[in-house]
């Protein structure tokens, strides 16, 4: 089931409400014209700033949305909307629009004020961030609650009405589901193995087990037991509505007002973008997490290609995680359960496939990173397993793979990098460190992060061989420095918002974005200043990118749970 939009659709038309704006607003000759704009206000607020604005034209995907600034203003520039019939839509979390309508956009300037009212369900339109701050109970058993946000919101649980007892075949049932599912696209994978299972009890002793892989048959765990209690208090078993007040989060302010965001829409409803990132000629690549396929999406025009992928485990769960493009223009995929990588020819549009060797390649296998950035040095190409706990090498030339285990007993690594040598950088997601493995020798290093079992997921290594990475179950940016062998932590400003993976652009500053929260942020490492961007729907983020050849840079991702595809436009 698919969580309900925060937005109103604004259906309907509105007479007589259209208004040319006078001077004050731009005349035709001005570089500064609007296609659109108005006041969004409330009885409550008066003029609202930090609403989005969405307007989508009739028989487009894509959906332009701009923010309320301090006096309430929104205004669309000329060229963002094209003449045509709009229909638009509103983010403001605890708020709905009173009067829909359309617009008509016919080359002049044209006025559209909006009123808002208190919503009477304000349930419906909260963050999994908002949720985790408004339920009662510790900070690591919310934190939990993350393996659970990774294929659905968190609102199926606080709804429903299990009792303790009950919350246990439901968490047993839970745990046998792949990682790549979501209430649309349910998919089980083949239990593990018994030496699998060693491997995982080791690694949950060791430092924790690794999100990414869902272990079946745990049953009445102490662990489960546990949670079971936990998610009993913070739901509908006890009474017929929440015991603990709904928090939520602030709107943006200021510099978070001063961004154009834009949705894409995809072809496939169960679309679960994992991975996207910008090319060249304004094309944006991504995998699916869930299926069997890889996009093209043309940004000018929201044309999307898609191809299928070819399996290589033809009973296992599909999808991708992993999406690089190299700098001879070939993208790389990790295939996750389907035990292997690819390599897609962008020109010619046909994939080579890469498997692990047979004796890693199990029911609980996970490719889930691949590293070619570097292979022009050594013809190397890296890639992890986080269900065996090993990174292997590939040797373009002769096909084959070696095995290295930088982390035995704790999952190995999950984000993956290289410098500019080719030597491997790796987050330890279940033990709270950072590994380097030499490209020559093989020799692994390991550096324990200041902050212990904070979940490193994903990261990028920038211009000066500086490896930054998220640390998803503290909340934290964090950079390791190679040379002086130190570590900086940022923490977000926003609690329980999982940030999943951060990437530093040619200005230095540093992008996140968070996973439960559906806000961006954009942090100055130098100043710890950070400006909080709203996306306009309950967003599962996973991996970003930064188009740095723009000024200012532009900001991709995907959503993991929705057919969407973002691109956000920084105005200063």
């Amino acid at each position: 089931m698919r969580s309900k939009r925060l937005f109103t659709i604004i259906a309907g038309t509105v007479a007589g409400v259209l208004l040319y704006l006078g001077a004050s607003v731009g005349q035709p000759q001005s570089a500064n014209r609007s296609a659109l704009a108005g006041i969004v206000s409330s009885q409550e607020e008066g003029p609202m700033e930090g609403v989005l604005v969405g307007a989508k034209k009739d028989g487009s995907t894509m959906t332009v949305y701009v923010v309320s600034d301090d006096k309430g203003r929104y205004s669309f520039p000329t060229g963002r909307l094209q003449s045509g019939r709009y229909s638009l839509q509103i983010k403001a979390v605890g708020y709905d629009l009173t009067r829909p309508g359309i617009v008509e956009i016919a080359g002049k300037t044209a006025q559209l004020d909006l009123k808002l009212t208190k919503t009477r369900d304000l349930a419906s339109q909260l963050s999994n961030t908002e949720w985790l701050m408004s339920m009662p109970g510790a900070s690591e058993w919310k934190a939990d609650l993350y393996l659970c946000a990774s294929c659905h919101t968190l609102e199926p649980i606080v709804r429903s009405r299990h009792n303790a007892d009950e919350w246990i075949k439901v968490l047993a049932r839970m745990s046998s589901y792949y990682v790549g599912s979501t209430p649309l696209k349910p998919q089980k994978r083949p239990a593990p193995t018994p030496e699998e299972l060693s491997l995982a009890d080791q690694g949950r002793r060791q430092g924790g087990a690794n999100a990414n892989t869902n272990m079946a048959g745990e049953g009445a765990s102490p662990q489960n037991k546990r949670m079971a209690e936990f998610l009993a208090t913070i739901n509908l078993s006890a009474s017929p509505t929440w015991k603990y007040e709904l928090k939520i989060l602030p709107r943006p302010k200021g510099r978070g007002t001063r961004v154009i965001v834009t949705a894409y829409g995809l072809r496939r409803k169960d679309s679960m973008v994992h991975d996207a990132l910008h090319g060249s000629d304004g094309l944006v690549w991504y995998g699916d997490f869930g299926s069997q396929f890889i996009g093209k999406l043309d940004s000018k025009t929201g044309r999307v290609t898609e191809y299928p992928v070819p399996l290589l485990k033809s009973r296992y769960p599909t999808g991708m995680l992993d999406v690089r493009l190299n700098r001879d223009g070939m993208l790389w995929l990790a295939m996750m359960a389907q035990g292997g990588i690819a390599k897609f020819d962008t020109k010619t549009e046909k994939f080579q496939t890469y498997s692990l060797p047979a004796d890693l390649n199990g029911n609980n296998s996970q490719v889930a990173q691949v590293m070619p950035f570097s292979s022009h040095l050594d013809g190397k190409v890296w890639l992890n397993s986080v269900g065996s706990g090993t990174v292997e090498r590939l040797d373009l030339k002769s096909g084959e793979m070696e095995t290295i285990y930088p982390d035995q007993g704790r999952f190995g690594l999950y984000g993956i990098g290289a410098d500019a040598e080719n030597n491997l950088y790796g987050n330890v997601i279940g033990g709270g460190a950072i590994q380097r493995v030499d490209a020559k020798t093989k020799q692994v290093k390991t550096y324990p992060t200041p902050t212990p079992n904070s979940g490193h997921r994903r990261g990028h290594m920038d211009s000066q061989s500086r490896w930054w990475f998220a640390e998803s179950r503290v909340d934290k940016f964090a950079l390791f420095d190679p040379k002086t062998e130190r570590f900086q932590e940022w923490p977000a400003v926003t609690p329980f918002t999982e940030i999943y993976d951060v990437i530093p652009d040619r200005n230095g500053d540093v992008w996140a974005g968070g996973r439960t929260s559906d806000l961006i942020y954009r942090l100055n490492p130098k100043t710890g200043q950070q400006t909080i961007y709203a996306l306009p729907n309950k967003t599962n983020i996973r991996r970003v990118d930064v188009d740095s050849s723009t000024n200012p840079p532009v900001f991709w991702v995907g959503d993991d749970h929705s057919p969407i595809i973002y691109r956000l436009e920084p105005l200063d």
